[in-house]
């Protein structure tokens, strides 16, 4: 596969998709408010993994809330359950922050599937170590939906919004877990050692605090890549992307992995002066770690790939979870 070839299957991807779908709501919701656009903005402006709200202290607090697909939630509740509460938490880590505490909103017709789906987010919230506070149910519904949402705080952020041109592109994936099949749900979570997990995501706010970096983003349903363009297109940046450099479990093709959705996986923008340091970090707790592209100042994404290179995206004639033009700011 050449690399316009595999741009072409990135842009058709369900993850782009519902990624994508991002700029539509963003852009009728600016429309729709009496500031247009610029109301939209926030302690951090929309496009990162939390909303952040300065504590009077110096620190933020955290707020984010994921929904599950519903194909996902009936073929596999429990893990399904499972993943509602470590996707959020991922989000709290992601910002450099810490989670506090998760409430839900789950409906479904009698307790099957909410039975499951119940003992999935309860196993998480312990192995992460994050409590159920409270939530909303209803189980007279016609169709099982699930939405969780969490609270964190952070001392330092780590935001899609501070890439630079000159920084270097680094990515970081747990690689030793399986896909839960047929999705493209890579897990390296349920069966691996609680105290572990937690010290793998505390290497976030470490870096943040620290001060040797304060960029990243959560890989998520986009994919490695499609995450990394979420990050360059709120910094109002470009890249070239090398993907043969994105680590990868052996023996999984590159457009699986590419279309993954790990369970632990971050893009950071890393300042050259940092990078031996971040690397070092990760790979000290056997995270796969490595550089895979460099921060440029165009709006233009290309991929680099079999020793060709094709221009992914270009953010000035097209937004991809940014605002469309022509809204009133």
């Amino acid at each position: 596969m050449s690399a316009q070839q595999l741009c072409d299957f990135l842009r058709d991807s369900r993850g782009f998709a519902h990624k994508r779908d991002i700029s539509d709501i963003v852009t009728a919701l600016g429309a729709a408010l009496p500031g247009g656009s610029a109301a939209l903005a926030q302690a951090v402006p929309v496009g990162d993994d939390c909303a952040a709200i300065p504590d009077g202290q110096g620190g933020y607090l955290l707020l984010a809330i994921e929904g599950l697909v519903e194909d996902f939630i009936t073929r596999m509740p429990w893990f399904a359950g499972y993943c509602s509460v470590m996707v959020n938490v991922s989000d709290i880590y992601a910002m450099g922050g810490r989670p506090t505490a998760v409430v839900n909103a789950l409906w479904s017709h009698g307790m099957d599937p909410a039975g499951a789906m119940l003992q999935g987010m309860a196993r998480a919230s312990q192995t992460y170590g994050v409590p159920i506070v409270g939530g909303h149910s209803n189980n007279r519904s016609e169709r099982p939906q699930l939405a969780v949402a969490i609270l964190g705080q952070a001392q330092a952020l780590l935001t899609s919004f501070n890439a630079t041109p000159g920084d270097k592109l680094v990515m970081a994936v747990d690689l030793r877990g399986a896909f839960e099949e047929p999705f493209p749900y890579w897990n390296a979570s349920t069966t691996a050692p609680a105290t572990r997990l937690r010290g793998d995501l505390e290497l976030l706010p470490r870096l943040a605090e620290d001060g040797v970096c304060d960029a990243a983003k959560d890989i998520s349903m986009a994919g490695a890549v499609g995450t990394a363009m979420m990050l360059l297109e709120c910094s109002q940046v470009g890249a070239v992307i090398d993907v043969d450099a994105i680590p990868r479990p052996n023996g999984v093709p590159l457009q699986r992995w590419l279309a993954a959705f790990p369970s632990y996986g971050f893009v950071l923008s890393v300042r050259t002066e940092h990078l031996g340091e971040v690397l070092t970090r990760f790979a000290v707790r056997d995270i796969a770690c490595s550089v895979v592209g460099d921060v440029t100042a165009t709006r233009e994404v290309h991929l680099r790939h079999a020793g060709g290179q094709a221009m992914l995206w270009d953010f000035a004639e097209d937004a991809f979870i940014g605002e469309a033009a022509g809204v009133a700011a």
